[in-house]
């Protein structure tokens, strides 16, 4: 089953054009990542992240996983000047490459870079984070949510990219798995995923809800 007959390009394409104007860093960022075939969240995504970020007033973000920078560099005008947008990243290349974007971008001051293991680095960290970014292994979504749960206070958000694909994911098994089927043969990216959506949607103390943009960004706000 082809993800593209839920989530036309035409979609997002429009949904960028609506929201937040791209600077010339994330500009440049775009063209990196389709040079390079490098994963982002995209431009949609990318505003809604900000939006989401603004929404809830949020002062301190927590990534797994971060890449060049990209989702980070999105979220950070919504930041204070005194906030706290911790990155990580295993590749050092790669988060030298985010230091620099958001240095360019003005906001190297209120990020923090971390290189490593992003589970290992949350333990590092005491809460509370009002927005998490999960963009991790997708089969270590569970582990990375066990983890930041109880540093996400009441209105706080997660957000988990990939809800519905990424690379070798399989969206029909997915689907049935969600829908509750219990013999499906799949990857574990795909069985990653499937798991997170039942421990966050099984979780009393949150609500969730799937945007549809992008591959799939499911978001859950803690209700207690």
């Amino acid at each position: 089953m082809d993800i593209e007959e839920f989530l036309p390009a035409v979609t997002g394409t429009f949904a960028a054009a609506v929201g937040p104007e791209p600077d010339a860093v994330i500009e440049e960022m775009d063209a990196q990542a389709e040079r390079e075939g490098f994963p982002t969240v995209g431009p949609a995504v990318g505003g809604w992240l900000r939006f989401l970020a603004r929404a809830v007033g949020a002062e301190r973000v927590f990534e797994f996983g971060s890449g060049f920078g990209y989702s980070a560099y999105w979220m950070a005008p919504a930041l204070p000047p005194d906030g706290e947008l911790v990155l990580t990243e295993v590749d050092a290349g790669e988060l030298e490459d985010a230091r620099r974007n958001l240095r360019r971008g003005g906001y190297a001051d209120r990020a923090r870079f971390e290189a490593g293991d992003a589970l290992e680095t949350v333990g590092r960290y005491d809460g509370p984070f009002d927005l998490v970014l999960l963009d991790n292994e997708k089969e270590r979504y569970t582990a990375a949510f066990e983890a930041v749960r109880g540093k996400v206070p009441a209105g706080g958000l997660v957000c988990a990219d990939n809800a519905m694909t990424a690379g070798p994911m399989e969206f029909d098994a997915l689907r049935r798995l969600v829908a509750g089927e219990a013999d499906v043969d799949t990857n574990e990216p795909t069985r990653g995923i499937a798991d997170y959506l039942d421990t966050v949607g099984s979780d009393p103390a949150f609500e969730t809800v799937l945007l549809p943009l992008g591959e799939g960004l499911a978001v859950s706000i803690r209700t207690e």
